[in-house]
């Protein structure tokens, strides 16, 4: 019997698994991504990120399991127009204008977006008459975003798309991405930059070895892997105790100030100001790095590696 594709489902990975010689670099992902969804894919170099993205458009296949967009083979969605990508390769051609690229890209599609709507969300409407070769970093990075809009795409996929760009042209380009998001469409991105996962993704997933580590929003990630942290000075004392202290999971120094990553700040609060007096004591949440690294770090233990 034939089932018919959720309608609701954009993305979809059952099982799905890549190798290359001896190394798995896909290792049997299950993973769904909704219609209008942002999701962050984050991992360390090698994790399989860009294994996973490959697959997802096309450029690759499974060697199991099954991956499918749209409902449909990626490779059938990708020629429909129905998926824009931004990888992280690629120069200006030279001697054209924005305008004439976006234009001559746009005519490749079944549906292209109405080439001044792409040049707009891209942030280029007045730079289209610019040759492409003559931009700023910046600004070449938003021309990529252009071509990959211009098939009127449903999903669009990031593949570090800010990585070597300065401060000012990230906000912009986040600014233009949340722009195209806003329409309901589908975004996927992979970054280095962790606070561009916490503040323009819906849902963060996170994988290492090839394998899915964690899923969920950054709060919940926050939350899930070390709860929060308290830090304070030292002044000249040692840390001997402080890993018994009731909820704390890791003790690091820096300086001459103690971080404690607690997954009970007010327990572990207590127990400190009965050693005596604390000084400069602040409590806050996990960053989305502490997280990270203690997903991945976790992925390294022994029992792990004995599960694969």
């Amino acid at each position: 019997m034939t089932q018919t594709p959720d309608t609701a489902v954009a993305v979809s990975f059952a099982g799905a698994a890549k190798v290359f010689g001896e190394v798995r670099a896909v290792d049997g992902i299950d993973l769904g991504i909704r219609r209008g969804e942002t999701v962050a894919l984050l991992g360390r170099n090698g994790a399989g990120k860009s294994t996973a993205i490959s697959l997802m458009l096309g450029l690759n296949e499974p060697d199991a399991g099954r991956v499918e967009v749209f409902g449909h083979a990626p490779a059938h969605a990708v020629a429909a127009g129905r998926v824009g990508a931004m990888l992280q390769d690629g120069r200006p051609i030279p001697r054209v204008t924005v305008r004439e690229v976006v234009t001559f890209v746009a005519r490749t599609y079944p549906r292209p977006l109405p080439v001044a709507e792409a040049l707009e969300l891209a942030g280029l409407t007045e730079l289209a008459d610019r040759r492409a070769d003559r931009l700023s970093g910046g600004q070449v990075q938003r021309v990529r975003f252009a071509l990959a809009l211009a098939g009127n795409p449903e999903l669009i996929v990031l593949d570090e798309p800010t990585a070597a760009l300065d401060v000012e042209a990230r906000h912009a380009f986040w600014k233009s991405m949340r722009g195209y998001a806003a329409r309901g469409n589908t975004v996927l991105f992979s970054t280095h930059y962790l606070e561009e996962a916490d503040d323009n993704a819906d849902r963060i997933v996170v994988v290492d070895r090839g394998r899915i580590v964690a899923d969920g929003s950054s709060d919940q990630l926050k939350r899930a892997n070390g709860g929060n942290l308290v830090s304070f000075d030292l002044a000249g004392r040692g840390t001997e105790g402080l890993t018994r202290l009731p909820g704390v999971v890791s003790v690091e120094v820096r300086g001459d100030r103690a971080r404690l990553r607690t997954e009970d700040s007010d327990a572990t609060v207590v127990a400190l100001a009965g050693v005596g007096a604390i000084r400069g004591l602040e409590v806050a949440p996990v960053s989305l790095e502490d997280a990270f690294l203690a997903l991945t770090s976790a992925s390294d233990s022994p029992e792990l590696e004995t599960a694969r």
